[in-house]
């Protein structure tokens, strides 16, 4: 599931400092995540994405949420309970607090970043099970050093919707940075079509973006893609991925809350 989350990982750097005009608190998206399983794609899991206001005692943060859930029917075969949270500035989309909480398959991790933008570093502390300790669980805390515009996984995915995609041409194409497991990651993306696709939400106008992962193993091939509405929303609706293990896609299935 982790792969999937970073499949969605895109941004135009020429237009990274774009102020959020795509979203706002309240909004929900809704979709079904599938898996190649002996040559059939099963729906397996439901991915939700949400937006609140949550204020601090100097400020109003935007809560960003992401939630993997596998269908019961699956729990058995392999269980999913994923939760990805980000806390950023609602304009600027800037990070200030991410946490990642997941339980796949039985295998647990807690991860949470402080980032610190002012001395580009990210105060991370990373918590798994282990039968070596007695509570449980090791932790390990480490300061990490980040570049300017690197951000945290579910900020990026958000972030790409702020940006201004109609002003680039088919065939753009740049890189952006990511942090996930305390490893900058860096993606290689491409605007290579405007389509119009059928969705859940009806037939949508959509930019078509190719993704390829750079030293990382996530993504296999130069055949994966992700399809944004070319509206005001630029909602995700549609991913396929070629996965280290298979192959996967993300169907939109509902949209509340949208702010245009």
């Amino acid at each position: 599931m982790k792969h999937l989350f970073l499949c969605l990982a895109l941004s135009f750097s020429f237009i990274t400092y774009a102020q959020n005009n795509a979203f706002q608190a309240g909004e929900k998206l809704t979709f079904t995540a599938g898996y190649n399983m002996s040559g059939l794609m099963t729906d397996f899991a439901q991915v939700t994405m949400e937006t609140s206001s949550v204020k601090t005692k100097s400020s109003t943060l935007l809560r960003l949420k992401c939630k993997a859930t596998t269908y019961s029917k699956w729990d058995n075969f392999f269980k999913i309970r994923d939760l990805y949270e980000s806390y950023v500035n609602p304009k600027t989309l800037t990070p200030y607090l991410y946490k990642r909480d997941i339980d796949e398959g039985g295998y647990y991790k807690f991860v949470k970043y402080k980032f610190n933008h002012k001395t580009k570093s990210v105060k991370s502390l990373i918590r798994k099970k282990s039968k070596n300790f007695e509570s449980g669980f090791w932790d390990r805390n480490e300061t990490v050093k980040i570049g300017a515009n690197t951000k945290d996984i579910i900020t990026t995915i958000y972030h790409i919707r702020s940006l201004d995609i109609k002003k680039s041409n088919i065939g753009d194409s740049d890189t952006f940075t990511v942090l996930f497991d305390n490893k900058e990651s860096k993606f290689s993306f491409t605007y290579v079509a405007k389509e119009t696709i059928n969705t859940a939400l009806g037939k949508k106008e959509c930019y078509k973006l190719r993704i390829n992962l750079k030293n990382n193993d996530a993504l296999k091939g130069n055949s994966n893609f992700l399809w944004l509405t070319a509206d005001e929303n630029k909602i995700p609706v549609y991913g396929k991925f070629n996965l280290a293990f298979g192959s996967g896609e993300l169907k939109i299935k509902s949209a509340t809350g949208l702010k245009n």
